[in-house]
């Protein structure tokens, strides 16, 4: 019998096309590139894995087609060491993802969802005890948001931690937002939920503030190279992540390593503190490689860059 999830990702699965340019092209203009890849990704796929890595029972609840590229995802997830018995096969094509990475690592990224838009309450529902027994509840927005409003419904009836992670960027309402512990927007995502620039430290404060006064939980606003930010509710205290220095190749993933590696700490009981070092060193190290799943770290990797032992739980 498998060991109960811990940590249950509901979110997306897609197979993701990169290509690798000098530059990011302009509008309308052609560019020849360096390499194209077919790699398995999707953020809920990413950040689940990225949480089983860390040695943490992780599920994913999301859906995938039966077309040709399905089994690359699914393997994925299965050799990454997630829970696939909370997976649904819909029929008709598998969420894609077109990827563009320039020579600096950024990335220009589009997602069309195909088989993650089937993903129902109803579906959710199948796995409400699952949800209930878990310590951990990630979400993001790949995925329909009356299905994530659910899971998070479950979770939070059961006092399961819940997090969100607000991406692609979308507006989102407060009765949403309410259900949600720790809300993980990045610059831009923090931008559309408030309309405040967060692309400087001051901005991205300001932005998790406005925030706070919309959830009953905290903010963490992630800067990428500038590391990230956390805002408590009920607290003028600003927790600042760690920054590591790597050899960054290729950002595409380390949003999503961030928050598996975040949900897996919290699961393992790490303060707050050591869970937001712990995610960044999991964020840092997904730059490292090229492509999402290909490129998130395993613990062994997570522990050699925070230069130290096991963290106390």
């Amino acid at each position: 019998m498998s060991t109960p999830p811990r940590v249950i990702v509901v979110g997306s699965l897609n197979v993701d096309f990169t290509a690798r340019v000098s530059r990011l092209p302009d509008a309308g203009e052609t560019l020849i590139g360096d390499n194209f890849t077919i790699v398995p990704g999707g953020k809920g796929a990413n950040q689940a894995v990225a949480a089983a890595y860390q040695g943490v029972p992780t599920a994913l609840i999301g859906c995938i087609g039966t077309d040709s590229v399905a089994e690359i995802v699914f393997d994925a997830v299965r050799r990454g060491g997630c829970d696939t018995r909370f997976l649904t096969k819909v029929d008709g094509p598998t969420g894609i993802a077109h990827i563009e990475v320039d020579h600096n690592g950024d990335n220009r990224i589009i997602v069309v969802p195909q088989a993650n838009d089937a993903l129902t309450p109803a579906i959710i529902d199948r796995y409400a005890d699952d949800i209930a027994n878990a310590a951990v509840l990630l979400c993001q927005l790949e995925v329909p948001l009356d299905a994530v409003r659910r899971a998070l419904e479950i979770a939070q009836a059961h006092g399961v931690f819940t997090i969100l992670n607000p991406a692609p960027a979308r507006p989102l309402d407060d009765d949403l937002l309410s259900l949600v512990d720790l809300l993980v927007p990045n610059e831009t995502e923090a931008a559309v939920l408030t309309g405040i620039d967060a692309t400087t430290r001051e901005g991205a404060l300001e932005a998790a503030r406005a925030l706070l006064a919309r959830t009953k939980g905290d903010v963490c606003v992630t800067r990428g190279s500038s590391g990230s930010l956390l805002v408590t509710n009920g607290s003028d205290e600003v927790l600042e992540t760690e920054v590591f220095v790597v050899d960054a190749v290729d950002a595409t993933g380390a949003g999503d390593s961030f928050c598996g590696g975040l949900a897996a700490g919290m699961a393992l009981g790490l303060s707050r503190a050591e869970a937001f070092r712990y995610a960044a060193a999991c964020g840092a190290l997904a730059t490292t490689t090229h492509g999402a799943i290909p490129s998130l770290p395993m613990r062994d990797r997570v522990m050699e860059l925070l230069g130290s032992g096991e963290p106390a739980h």
